[in-house]
């Protein structure tokens, strides 16, 4: 008969909260399949390889190349698939060792401290500023009185600006017309060629990922809308788009508003062509 308790009984309890709680790669992915989207959709989206995305969600933070990187693709992820990316970058500090700490600022000071005072001040810094600013003087003098009349010099010695107000007036002038940004405006999206399809995308509402390409599948915009942004896309026949958060998206399709009433957070894949707006 022993005394005391079993080996059974030193063992350390298990902390049934740590074990409940899924890790951060579980989370994006659960989140990530709860929005519709594939690894590739998060990959366009974010930027972030598709090998590093899948490396993510299986807890393997190894391929992003140290902490730092590793935080940064965690809230990029977590913002694409719709989370708050602050409770999950708090369990990767907890589960890795937290942030490094910050460096000490008092050597930084101390060499401050250590620094000899100046007995006085620089003369030869003073002349030599000086020097430069004389003859910087003399050149610009002789740059806008040359070929002048003395006139015109009286007036740059005695300190007068007409030289000045006159050179401003061509400059204004000279000034180049806005480059056209190659967005079709509001009143062109009403007046759309019937033989084209023509797409305006805006985001009244909210933010969101969207996606479009043309009827060869070629790639003509991928990011984020943000807030009050709008895109416009025209095609010889088709333009297929995918729309991160529905909700937050308002559709002119040919000049004319779509109806349709998207669910806030949806994934849409949308295909619109010439004609009627009529989606695909």
């Amino acid at each position: 008969m022993s005394i005391g308790n079993s080996p059974e009984d030193e063992r350390p309890f298990r902390d049934e909260s740590q074990e409940a709680r899924p890790s951060v790669g579980r989370v994006l992915q659960q989140a990530r399949i709860a929005a519709g989207l594939t690894v590739d959709d998060v990959s366009s989206a974010t930027r972030v390889r598709i090998a590093i995305v899948h490396a993510i969600e299986a807890d393997d933070f190894a391929p992003c190349g140290g902490d730092v990187y590793a935080r940064g693709h965690i809230r990029t992820l977590a913002r694409a698939v719709h989370l708050d990316p602050e409770p999950l970058i708090a369990q990767y500090d907890t589960e890795h060792g937290g942030r490094p700490a910050p460096t000490p600022a008092a050597p930084l000071f101390e060499a401050e401290r250590i620094r000899p005072e100046r007995r006085g001040p620089n003369w030869t810094a003073a002349m030599v500023a000086a020097i430069v600013v004389v003859i910087g003087f003399v050149g610009f003098t002789a740059f806008k009185g040359g070929g002048g009349s003395g006139d015109s010099k009286s007036q740059v010695a005695e300190g007068t600006t007409p030289t000045v107000g006159k050179s401003a007036s061509p400059t204004t002038k000279k000034q180049k017309p806005a480059q056209p940004t190659g967005e079709p405006s509001d009143s062109a999206i009403a007046a759309a060629p019937q033989d084209k399809v023509t797409v305006q995308v805006s985001a009244p509402n909210g933010r969101s990922w969207i996606s479009a390409k043309d009827h060869n599948g070629r790639m003509l915009f991928d990011g984020l809308l943000k807030k009050g942004q709008s895109k416009t896309f025209q095609d010889n026949s088709k333009i297929n788009l995918i729309l991160g958060d529905a909700g937050a998206i308002e559709l002119y399709v040919n000049g004319k508003k779509i109806e349709d009433t998207f669910r806030p957070g949806a994934v849409e894949r949308l295909t619109y062509t010439k004609g009627d707006p009529v989606a695909g």
